[in-house]
């Protein structure tokens, strides 16, 4: 990223300050200004009243949202499709905690954000007073840092280094607590840009030091069966074209996680697809039988390693990251290099030599050939039908955001990417509600883009009230309602290892969702049977505006190729088990 892109203020900006007297809340829209902030994203209430009255006559677009974590999962998809922080500006008390779910999301996929919260006068901060509440302190698990202003001429500081911590490193967000009377307040400062004063935060990414570069490229000779893994920081550095370069001279192929979808095509000849818990079962079967692996930005999470003693068992294990506290947390590596992982890559490529993998990549079609991700069309309208018929109207182009679920699987399995940031989805954090106004965030972002939210019909009913947005600002969002319901991933599990006892997974009363779209005047459509799925999908892809398309598809169907918790690929299931299967270990 250039320092242009990167928002540093010019020595031109930096010394304005306008005529008259401004406040607090003046001098902060101004930094904001200063860094090309687009967008806020927001609900407004009486502590932050002196904010939204700055952004009267701003160049920043208010987008005044339903609820607040509808505000921060718009600012979220915004931020991953442009890689430029999303900004979040809400009241005190409950408008403040109505961020948290939004604000832990972006904190487990390293997404950039800054939040603004509004907060009671300094005078009665910790009193109890109406409508306080200490968000510094609810979330200072879940975000990168925090600040509580005290002092008006703080405020541009402030914003420079929150600026700076949100989108440096490991990305992630920091929150603004803004007491009322601070931003109120005439502001004397004699800058918008002051110095930054973080002396604990490192200000940049580290460097990768040549050394470990060179030991890691020395451990790829006389690897048979090489295996590249593609996470979430191959995305966020842009690392795409280099891993394409490692792949094709390693002749290596490709698998990568839920968030490392699409920053190495995978419609590539050497792409296995999305690997681990519902992964596709060949790129489960490299993970078993690789004798070398790379992770490139990934984790090593417990859904791509439920059993870290089963874990690419005699395979060398290579790791690239950019947070120091990810190395050896999970998989002790043999190697291991930290930095920015678009640069170590191409430094990689430069010292690796071509490996003979021609054996291994027969072995691994024949895979492809015996377990290829399929589907009925006999049996009723299914959530893999839908998506793949999505898929190939949209001929892969269009970027995709999900909820948290089967259909979410389902999508990862059949929507095929080949941009990293085309694909938006709550990974670390599972958070239902996420994908409706998330694809709201990326059509802000990339306005002439074709922007489809496939949600459940759980999911999307958390955050529906966000209709309003997409109908006021004309937005051309496509909502994909895969409708079975029940929460279906959780039905899944009480079918596999709870022998079929459904507890709290059945949706009975859901809404008819066309009438619901139409009430606000949002075109819908509707399909249940196989045969009219294509047609459908085709009228309502090629709709000018926003539309909702409703899939009622068969109620009781599970995702395969599973892995249970707690299990490693060794164990990996292709296809619903005729008999009672153990209770898994782990997580859900």
């Amino acid at each position: 990223m250039t320092t242009k892109e990167q928002g540093i203020l010019t020595k031109e900006s930096a010394k304005i300050l306008t005529k008259k007297t401004i406040n607090g809340a003046e001098a902060l829209i101004k930094c904001l200004e200063n860094f090309g902030v687009e967008y806020i994203w927001g609900l407004s209430g009486g502590a932050a009243i002196p904010i939204f009255d700055a952004l009267v006559g701003s160049k920043i677009k208010l987008i005044l949202t339903r609820h607040e974590q509808g505000a921060t999962h718009m600012a979220d998809g915004y931020a991953r499709v442009t890689g430029k922080p999303g900004v979040v500006l809400v009241t005190s008390g409950p408008g403040a905690t109505n961020t948290v779910t939004g604000i832990l999301t972006a904190m487990m996929d390293s997404v950039p954000m800054i939040v603004l919260t509004g907060q009671t006068i300094t005078s009665m901060l910790g009193k109890d007073a109406f409508q306080e509440a200490d968000i510094s302190g609810i979330t200072m698990p879940v975000v990168k840092h925090s600040y509580l202003v005290k002092n008006t001429n703080d405020i541009p500081r402030i914003i420079k280094e929150a600026w700076h911590i949100t989108q440096t490193g490991r990305p992630g967000p920091v929150l603004i607590d803004l007491p009322k009377d601070i931003t109120s307040a005439p502001f004397s400062g004699e800058s918008l840009d002051p110095e930054m004063d973080i002396p604990g935060y490192k200000k940049d990414t580290p460097s990768p030091h040549k050394a470990d570069i060179v030991k890691m490229a020395k451990l790829f000779k006389g690897s048979k069966k090489p295996l590249l893994l593609v996470g979430h920081g191959a995305v966020l550095s842009c690392a795409g074209a280099a891993i394409k370069k490692l792949a094709e001279k390693l002749g290596a192929p490709v698998t990568n996680t839920l968030l490392g979808k699409g920053e190495f095509p995978e419609t590539h000849p050497l792409s296995l697809g999305m690997l681990g818990m519902h992964g596709t079962a060949y790129a489960n079967k490299a993970l078993v039988n690789c004798d070398l692996i790379l992770s490139i930005g990934s984790r090593w999470d417990d859904r791509i390693n439920g059993n870290n003693n089963e874990f690419c068992v005699g395979a060398k294990k290579l790791h690239i990251d950019v947070d120091f506290s990810e190395i050896n947390k999970i998989v002790k590596p043999d190697a291991w290099v930290l930095g920015n992982a678009k640069e170590v890559v191409e430094a990689l490529v430069k010292l690796v030599q071509p490996l003979d993998t021609k054996e291994w990549l027969k072995e691994l079609e024949y895979y492809k050939t015996q377990f290829p991700l399929k589907y009925s069309k006999t049996n009723g309208l299914t959530a893999q039908q839908v998506i793949d018929t999505c898929y190939k109207v949209t001929k892969g182009k269009a970027i995709v955001s999900t909820d948290v679920g089967q259909h979410q699987m389902w999508a990862a399995q059949f929507y095929l990417s080949d941009k990293g940031n085309y694909w938006l989805s709550s990974g670390g954090a599972g958070t239902m509600g996420y994908g409706f106004p998330a694809a709201i965030g990326a059509q802000f972002a990339a306005p002439k883009d074709l922007v489809v939210a496939i949600v459940g019909d759980g999911g999307f009913q958390m955050t529906a009230y966000e209709l309003s947005t997409i109908f006021i600002h004309k937005l051309p969002v496509k909502i994909l309602i895969i409708d079975n319901k029940y929460l279906g991933m959780v039905r899944q599990w009480q079918e596999l290892f709870f022998d079929n006892r459904l507890s709290g997974v059945d949706l009975e009363g859901n809404p008819d969702f066309v009438k619901l779209a139409e009430a606000y005047s949002i075109k819908g459509f509707h399909m249940d049977k196989p045969e009219n799925c294509e047609k459908v999908m085709k009228e309502a892809m090629a709709y000018k505006g926003p539309c909702l398309i409703h899939a009622e598809v068969i109620k009781e169907d599970n995702v395969f190729p599973m892995i249970p918790a707690g299990k490693s690929a060794f164990h990996m299931i292709i296809e619903k088990p005729t008999t009672k299967m153990e209770k898994p270990s782990g997580s859900t």
